[in-house]
C-alpha cells in the first residue's frame, strides 16, 4: 500500500493559494488533492523530528551533521488583498 500524505492547513488559509513542497511548485490534482481544509499528497512527506542527546553532541563537535529526510511544506495564500506564506510544520502533519 502506498505512504500518503495529509497536511491540515490553518483556519485562516483559504484558497486560491500556491503549494510548495522544498520550494517545489505542487500541482492540484496531479501532486496533491484539497479536500476543504486539507492537503492529500500521493506520496509521504517527511518529517526529521527530534534530535536525540548523541545526535546533537555529535553535531556539536562536529563529527556529524543532520542530513536525514525532511520536507517543508509552504503556502502562499492571499488574505485581505495581501499576499502571506504559511510554513507548515510537523503539528500540521498527518500520515494515512
Amino acid at each position: 500500500m502506498e505512504s500518503r500524505s495529509r497536511i491540515d492547513l490553518p483556519q485562516y488559509v483559504r484558497p486560491p493559494y500556491d503549494v510548495f513542497v522544498n520550494g517545489v511548485p505542487q500541482t492540484e490534482g496531479t501532486d496533491f488533492e484539497a479536500i476543504g481544509p486539507t492537503l492529500l499528497f500521493a506520496r509521504s512527506l517527511e518529517h526529521e523530528g527530534k534530535l536525540g542527546f548523541w545526535r546533537w553532541l555529535s553535531m556539536l563537535l562536529g563529527v556529524a551533521g543532520t542530513y536525514r529526510r525532511h520536507d517543508a511544506v509552504t503556502v502562499v495564500y492571499f488574505h485581505e488583498g495581501r499576499r502571506l506564506v504559511a510554513n507548515l510544520d510537523a503539528s500540521h502533519r498527518n500520515h494515512s
